[in-house]
């Protein structure tokens, strides 16, 4: 009896034991099999992304010099009926043999850029997008400042906005987020791809006289509130470019150049709200033309390599476009610093993309292009800012990549269409006017 419980107790712990060897073995080879998947799903997305990278280096590479300096500039365009371009490549260089026009990188809308209608702006950017289209051109982002209150350049089309301190002062987040998309679904039925804004400074003594309302508040309001109106705009179609990076005094920057006095203890302080914003992956940052003393005191901070490479892109680890403020303001203009000699600083500090307030880039692409063909260091720095420029058009989807044949690929623009806008543009407008009476 005695042996035959031992006989049993021996059959049930070897069979205990083989099941755990099955249980273990199974488990090994489900793991192993998850392992083998997720490796084979990396490596695919690591090849996607290598070959979109190299589709991307390819197309920058085919573009001539002069084409890709049209890329690094955003300006003013003319009309507001049909688009019109009115340089040629030939006028950058003497070697251009053919008429081709250029189309920058970007365009600025002003309000006088705007039709009467809801209508006619649709029609006048649906020009812009059949004219690159029939031409073979790489389209334009279209940009226009869209911050509320005082800069509110669509307030005849979309109704009023109002500014970032009345917003701050009586709308919650949740209430802020509504007011900011319902901003941003008007501005994309538009056919607008960028705004200008938020303004991410923090309002002070120092500069509430020339922010003038355009300031959301203390350091937690703007934090808060900034956040929530890039969120906004970014999740419901419109990039933003959060400005004006570092800060500003109460010197306008039209006319003079703001000296920010600041510790660096108080530098990091003011920057904080651009630095909690980064996370949320703003499409862009501007830079202001304000010099800091506790920083570079010698250059102002768009053209600062200090402030453009060494803190937003390698202490941030920014990689987004970087836009420099118009360089033909006072601020630069009158203290040393003319378009001429700021073009070619901006590109050395890092700068993407530079503002223009004129209707013509002919004359600083041509320093430009003098600059690349002097400095290989220089020209290698215009095709990294090319290169953002155009993966910034993939993502926003002004450009696609399409496969022509296996593993062989092409970037082409995207088609822009103008059908059911003006009727869903009507009904959000009624909306935004609503929700205006309702909280101002």
């Amino acid at each position: 009896m005695k042996k035959n419980r031992l006989f049993i107790f021996y059959l049930c712990a070897s069979l205990l034991f083989i099941s755990c060897n099955i249980h273990e073995k199974k488990t090994t080879q489900k793991e192993l099999f998850q392992h083998q998947s997720a490796t084979q799903v990396n490596s695919y997305v690591q090849n996607v992304l290598n070959q979109k990278k190299q589709t991307v280096e390819n197309f920058v590479n085919s573009l001539s010099i002069e084409e890709q300096i049209s890329q690094l500039f955003i300006e003013n365009l003319v009309g507001n009926t049909q688009f019109v371009p009115v340089e040629n490549l030939s006028d950058f260089s003497k070697s251009v043999q053919n008429d081709s026009v250029v189309v920058s990188g970007g365009f600025l809308f002003f309000s006088y850029n705007l039709g009467e209608t809801a209508e006619q702006t649709i029609d006048f950017i649906s020009s812009i997008h059949e004219y690159c289209k029939q031409n073979n051109k790489i389209p334009p982002f279209l940009a226009i400042d869209q911050e509320g209150g005082l800069v509110n350049r669509l307030k005849n089309l979309c109704g009023p906005l109002p500014s970032a301190q009345r917003v701050s002062e009586n709308l919650s987040l949740e209430q802020t987020y509504e007011l900011y998309k319902l901003q941003s679904l008007q501005m994309k039925l538009l056919g607008f791809d960028m705004n200008l804004a938020p303004v991410m400074e923090i309002c002070t003594d120092d500069n509430k006289v020339f922010l003038n309302g355009r300031s959301f508040g203390d350091l937690n309001q703007v934090c808060n509130y900034g956040k929530t109106c890039v969120n906004a705009y970014q999740q419901n179609g419109i990039d933003t470019v959060i400005k004006h990076f570092p800060g500003n005094t109460n010197t306008d920057p039209h006319s003079g150049l703001p000296e920010i006095q600041a510790t660096k203890q108080e530098l990091e302080l003011l920057i904080q709200p651009f630095v909690h914003v980064l996370k949320e992956k703003p499409a862009g940052i501007l830079m202001s033309h304000a010099r800091t003393k506790a920083i570079d005191s010698q250059v102002p901070s768009c053209l600062s390599s200090i402030w453009v490479t060494e803190i937003l892109r390698q202490k941030y680890n920014y990689q987004g476009i970087i836009f420099s403020d118009d360089i033909f303001m006072g601020a630069l203009a009158k203290n040393g610093y003319p378009p001429e000699i700021a073009v070619t600083m901006a590109i050395e500090a890092g700068i993407d993309c530079i503002m223009l307030s004129e209707k013509r880039i002919a004359k600083p692409a041509k320093i430009l292009l003098k600059k690349a063909t002097e400095s290989e260091d220089f020209a290698k720095k215009i095709n990294i800012a090319v290169s953002r420029i155009i993966n910034y058009k993939l993502h926003t989807g002004l450009l696609q990549i399409v496969e022509v044949s296996p593993n062989e690929y092409k970037i082409q623009a995207c088609d822009f269409s103008k059908e059911n806008r003006i009727q869903e543009f009507e009904q959000i407008k009624k909306q935004n006017i609503d929700f205006y009476k309702k909280y101002f």
